[in-house]
């Protein structure tokens, strides 16, 4: 029971590592396609997302996002 319960919880943090890298790697794709964002805006936001991982992804979702353009 114990080996069992260990491989859902090693499963549980592979589906959520992969899920926090899909979220980084969209966040880096939205920021280098961001038409609002200046040349220098983009290299200082892809290298705190770059720099920073998921924090950094989170911070440029709130903070330097284009809300309009997602729907």
């Amino acid at each position: 029971m114990h080996h069992l319960l260990g491989g859902i919880v090693g499963l549980l943090v592979l589906v959520f590592a992969l899920l926090v890298f899909v979220f980084w790697l969209w966040m880096l794709i939205d920021a280098i396609k961001n038409p609002r964002l200046d040349g220098t805006m983009k290299i200082v936001w892809v290298l705190v997302i770059i720099l920073f991982h998921g924090l950094g992804a989170l911070i440029y979702f709130f903070a330097g996002r284009d809300r309009s353009l997602s729907g």
